[in-house]
């Protein structure tokens, strides 16, 4: 298993030769077993990497070997601690809490969804840990970075391959 390892203190991403900043949740970095749903935590720990979900229109997927597709209108996320499908993709509308996939900023143009909470998923201890493009602030417990790093990073990644995230 290759690792991307994020150094969450020091605001850093290594993969191989590449060195990137970027940053996690603006609550900061927590231990796994201490992450709840909405404090703004990125949980430590090393995640899987299941695939990655690109916005048409704004991304090419020329070069990714990572399981792909394409994110259509009525594409979710759900983070409503009473959803059977907590911490799972939706359709939207639907009568639980969840956040749509289609932002009004960039920051979903490209998600690399981690298998943090997924294996089964627990009610409340954290849904849609992505890594994601950078909009310059913190996440809501995510790892951001910018565009131009993101698309040398992306086609660099393979199946098997997982996020460590450290202190």
């Amino acid at each position: 298993m290759r690792l991307i390892r994020v150094e969450s203190g020091a605001g850093r991403l290594t993969f191989g030769d590449l060195t990137i900043a970027c940053t996690i949740g603006r609550s900061g970095a927590c231990a796994a077993g201490n992450k709840r749903e909405g404090d703004g935590c990125t949980p430590l720990g090393v995640w899987p990497i299941r695939g990655v979900l690109l916005r048409p229109g704004k991304v090419e997927a020329t070069g990714i070997s990572l399981p792909w597709r394409w994110i259509r209108a009525h594409d979710g996320w759900s983070d409503d601690i009473a959803d059977p499908a907590y911490n799972r993709p939706v359709r939207l509308p639907r009568p639980f809490s969840a956040e749509s996939l289609i932002r009004t900023d960039d920051a979903y143009d490209v998600i690399v969804v981690l298998g943090h909470n997924d294996a089964p998923p627990v009610a409340g201890q954290g849904s849609a840990i992505f890594f994601h493009l950078s909009e310059g602030r913190p996440t809501a417990g995510c790892i951001a970075i910018d565009r131009p790093d993101m698309f040398r990073l992306l086609p660099l990644l393979v199946p098997g391959d997982a996020m460590d995230i450290r202190p």
